[in-house]
């Protein structure tokens, strides 16, 4: 595919950077954010013709959408993971009063969602997971017990899809099933934030103790949850990707010109890895080009995963490096309010050290390369 941009695709830049600028500014809440722009149809321009989304636009225009909102400045999404991993499972997957249901509330920013994936003892080796769906005897719902982790948005979300085990004799990726959860359900969900390095609190533990499904928000079926669950990772790293790299490109700026304030950059072994970041940089955008061409191959996810994460690490590592003595001390506004205040280039070191292990740990992006592309024998797995 040609991902060269057109007239027409830079008239509709012109017109996103407009509404973001006249519109960001006046952003007052994350909640409030997404349904200002599923207003303005902003939300679910990919997922075509059908009357679930807003307006539709081609693969270049999402590009060019997902660019123009990274160089915003606005805040992070919190309808990402309806609208980029939900939506696109249903469209795949559900059935036409599940997409009828579900769907439209995402496009207008109604209804936020997180995904029940991750357990202890059970984070990259999603088969284990050990949460368990029982049928009620009269066969209209399921009650879903057990406990999911480094849940992102678990606080906010109004829904949760969960990956559970509905037959209690099965092992691995059999036996599971893709359940669609309330989570406004008090004395059966409680949300528990985890607290990071950084001082935040992003991610969650939540506790499932007889929370209620209905039958019919099964999505494909009892028992088909693991390949509903791996065509939804599949959808996870596609044009997200490249407004990542937008905050990636503001974030090496920064460090760039922090060493050459702090004359690191006068170090050339410095700035050797200034040019290689900023050189490894740009072939990820190539390469996220490329794969949404079509051209990525089954193994193109883990790949992009493993260039991605460690990149960013070595940047959290230049980033304070480049600081000198500076970096191990508060900023200058501290204050016994906040007195766990971090500046920028503190976060990015501390949080990109998860970077390598959330969303698929660098191993298992290996294995996954090792097994499905190159064919090579796979690891003997527990029964």
């Amino acid at each position: 595919m040609d991902f060269g941009f057109t007239e027409d695709d830079e008239a509709f830049r012109v017109e996103a950077r407009d509404w973001l600028a006249a519109h960001v500014p006046h952003a007052t809440d994350r909640r409030g954010w997404e349904r200002t722009l599923g207003a303005a149809g902003w939300i679910g321009i990919g997922w075509g013709e059908g009357g679930y989304g807003n307006r539709v636009a081609g693969l270049t225009r999402q590009v060019v959408w997902a660019e123009e909102y990274a160089r915003s400045g606005a805040s992070a999404r919190s309808g990402h993971i309806g609208e980029n991993l939900l939506a696109p499972t249903l469209l795949a997957h559900g059935t036409p009063e599940q997409k009828a249901r579900f769907l439209p509330p995402v496009a207008a920013g109604a209804e936020l969602w997180c995904q029940g994936y991750s357990e202890p003892g059970a984070g990259s080796d999603l088969a284990g997971v050990r949460t368990r769906a029982e049928r009620t005897p009269d066969g209209t719902a399921y009650r879903v017990s057990g406990q999911k982790i480094w849940t992102s948005l678990a606080h906010e979300a109004d829904w949760c899809f969960v990956l559970a085990r509905t037959d209690s004799a099965s092992t691995r990726h059999r036996g599971l099933s893709f359940l669609l959860v309330p989570m406004d359900q008090p004395g059966r969900i409680e949300v528990r934030p985890i607290r990071q390095m950084t001082g935040t609190s992003d991610f969650n533990e939540v506790f499932f103790d007889g929370a209620h499904a209905r039958a019919e928000h099964v999505v494909g079926g009892e028992g088909d949850g693991w390949r509903v669950a791996m065509s939804l990772l599949g959808f996870e790293r596609g044009v997200s990707t490249l407004a990542q790299q937008i905050g990636f490109a503001e974030e090496l700026g920064r460090v760039v010109r922090t060493a050459v304030e702090t004359g690191a950059a006068d170090d050339p072994v410095v700035r050797d890895r200034l040019v290689a970041l900023w050189a490894e940089l740009r072939a990820m955008r190539w390469n996220a080009l490329r794969t949404l061409g079509g051209s990525g191959g089954p193994g193109a996810p883990s790949v992009a995963k493993l260039l991605w994460a460690g990149w960013h690490q070595r940047l959290g590592e230049l980033a304070v490096q480049v600081r000198g003595a500076a970096a191990g001390v508060g900023p200058s506004d501290w204050s016994p309010s906040v007195p766990y205040a971090l500046d920028e280039a503190q976060r990015l070191f501390l949080f990109s050290r998860a970077d390598t292990i959330y969303g698929g740990s660098d191993q298992i992006q290996r294995t996954i390369i090792a097994e499905r592309v190159l064919g090579l024998p796979g690891q003997p797995k527990g029964r």
